[in-house]
């Protein structure tokens, strides 16, 4: 059976704490429903758009946000009717097709990776992935001929996969091991590297295969209870340094025990760092949690609401002109109804009279 070979390093425990540490104060967050549904609109934007520019996708980042957005839309002279973007359609299709893999991923309860982490749902997502854009008889299916991978910065073959009549036996050894006691034991985000990586060595199918390993990665967290709100994207950090991802991909190949730890050190570093990014995020956004000590849950707060408490992240005490400048089309009476009402909520207390009035959030 296979048996991944890597080392607990102090770095892989160091990143695991962050991690662990992040999760925790994100899990208990007391942020209200309008801002978590924006947290996880971004992250699924900047999963799609980065998560196919890696691949060579040209669309921008608004470009792809725009079409995400576009939740409904699966044709791509729809997109282009509707947006006004000016694009090769196979790019628009990719982000079409990755918005689909996430949000069906999203959708997935948290139950056991045996039941979630299959190869059924191997060729579910990659038939997502490259609906329209290769031969139905491709999608989903084993690939039935030799392929190389490409470095995208300078072109040159970096990596050979085992020949196609290997797949459906690497596959099977591979998801028994994924459905063992040993794999069982390890931490999420290990399991979600090793996923990660021996899908891509693999390298199943003809086309898709980085969409669809990293997918599977993200799904793997998820069926774990390591989705982290949905708040998070780790294909930026993927994006930020092409090169030395597919290096430290390589870099298990390249070890004459083909030991996986250096990948395992990269994987879990990105996480680490980009989970740091949303605890930040979340932390301003709780102000350190005061408001779920002070209220004990969530509280329902209109959109001009939200934005206010936003400057409270910024300034510890705000006036109503500077709570105009952020509200410029609302009017001072509507304004200064919706800092009574959080008072009254006892989000915010007032203090001074008169023209010194500041407000500021309660401790």
């Amino acid at each position: 059976m296979y048996q991944p070979k890597f080392r607990i390093t102090n770095n892989l425990l160091t990143y695991i704490t962050r991690i662990e540490s992040a999760k925790a104060l994100i899990d208990n967050a007391p942020l209200v429903p309008a801002w978590e549904a924006k947290f996880r609109q971004d992250a699924m934007s900047k999963t799609v758009h980065f998560g196919t520019k890696i691949e060579g996708n040209d669309l921008t980042q608004e470009q792809a946000s725009r079409v995400v957005m576009l939740d409904d839309v699966r044709d791509t002279g729809e997109v282009f009717h509707r947006t006004g973007i000016m694009a090769r359609e196979r790019d628009v299709q990719e982000v079409i097709n990755y918005r689909n893999v996430i949000k069906w991923i999203d959708v997935q309860e948290a139950v056991d990776v045996s039941k979630v982490v299959t190869k059924e749902t191997l060729s579910i997502i990659h038939r997502f992935t490259m609906e329209r854009l290769i031969d139905e008889a491709y999608a989903g299916n084993y690939r039935d001929k030799q392929v190389i991978v490409k470095s995208a910065v300078h072109g040159g073959v970096v990596f050979r996969p085992p020949v196609s009549v290997e797949i459906p036996f690497l596959i099977d050894d591979f998801f028994e091991w994924i459905h063992s006691p040993a794999a069982a034991q390890l931490h999420p985000i290990f399991l979600a590297g090793i996923v990660h990586y021996q899908l891509v060595y693999i390298h199943p199918f003809i086309e898709g295969n980085g969409r669809t390993a990293r997918a599977m990665a993200m799904l793997t967290m998820h069926a774990l209870g390591y989705d982290f709100k949905r708040f998070f994207s780790i294909e930026p950090y993927f994006d930020k340094d092409v090169e030395s991802y597919y290096q430290a991909l390589l870099s298990v190949q390249q070890d004459p025990l083909s030991d996986m730890t250096y990948w395992l050190e990269y994987f879990c570093y990105g996480i680490a760092i980009g989970i740091d990014v949303v605890r930040e995020q979340v932390t301003k956004l709780s102000k350190d949690l005061k408001l779920k000590k002070q209220l004990g849950k969530q509280v329902a707060l209109s959109e001009r609401q939200i934005i206010l408490l936003e400057l409270f992240q910024q300034q510890e005490k705000i006036s109503s002109e500077d709570a105009q400048k952020v509200l410029p089309q609302v009017s001072v009476d509507t304004i200064l109804r919706d800092i009574k009402d959080l008072i009254s909520k006892g989000v915010i207390k007032k203090e001074g009279v008169t023209k010194g009035v500041t407000y500021q959030l309660v401790e």
